[in-house]
């Protein structure tokens, strides 16, 4: 039996409480497994704090290479991991996954790790001021509010809603910014969040929402910038109704 819950969620950046949750599965006699991409990088995480018996994460997250990733497997007893191979051949990874490894990719997300754990504490103190910033602006915008927990969420993120607002014409309308109303995993997708839908919002609300994320190379002009133009096409939008 396996548990798999995401620690930082992808479009609101709310954190789960994995430690309590990776308990309660282990007392249920079950393995518990977290994606972790959302927070690797970002968040300092120990494993056997967190009874995290297996852990996924991707390098492009904290500037490491894309199309690398990694994948933690619990080897202690009593929580020990035994994993089926996928690719079967040479008996690479040890024998979980054939094929000649990606040595460039490996060492830059070695080396992206690296630089992310030096650079956290500073990072998270300059990325969380910026977001901050942008979100007491645009909560300045009538009808707006943030989705999600405010408190026990990562630093980049916030998930805001516009009223009578289609996400689709706001990130239309804003030039040269890259926003979303949803996760890349469903960039496909022409349906409203099923998070926020999860959260209670109607499909109405939630096709009326916008996901910002900042980072490394985010700067205060970036953000002032971002709430002008979003000021102006909401105001142009609602004019429309």
């Amino acid at each position: 039996m396996l548990v798999s819950v995401m620690l930082v969620n992808n479009e609101t950046g709310v954190i789960q409480p994995i430690e309590e949750i990776g308990q309660l599965a282990h007392e249920a006699g079950a393995l518990f497994m977290t994606d972790a991409t959302q927070a690797v990088g970002k968040l300092p995480i120990n494993v056997d704090k967190s009874n995290i018996d297996l852990l996924t994460f991707s390098g492009h997250k904290f500037y490491g290479p894309k199309g690398v990733g990694g994948l933690f497997v619990r080897q202690r007893r009593p929580h020990k991991v035994k994993l089926e191979a996928l690719l079967h051949g040479g008996g690479h990874e040890r024998g979980l996954r054939s094929g000649t490894l990606n040595v460039p990719g490996i060492v830059g997300i070695g080396k992206a790790a690296e630089l992310a754990r030096l650079e956290m504490v500073k990072e998270t103190r300059r990325v969380a001021s910026l977001r901050d910033q942008l979100e007491t602006a645009l909560l300045t915008i009538p009808g707006t509010h943030v989705n999600g927990n405010r408190e026990h969420r990562l630093y980049s993120t916030t998930n805001i809603y516009f009223e009578n607002c289609d996400s689709d014409a706001l990130i239309m309308g804003l030039e040269g910014m890259a926003v979303s109303n949803g996760s890349a995993c469903t960039a496909a997708s022409i349906d409203p969040s099923h998070v926020l839908l999860a959260m209670g919002l109607n499909e109405t609300e939630a096709f009326s929402c916008l996901r910002f994320s900042l980072g490394r190379f985010n700067t205060e002009a970036d953000v002032v910038a971002t709430v002008e133009a979003i000021k102006g096409v909401v105001e142009e939008l609602r004019a429309l109704v």
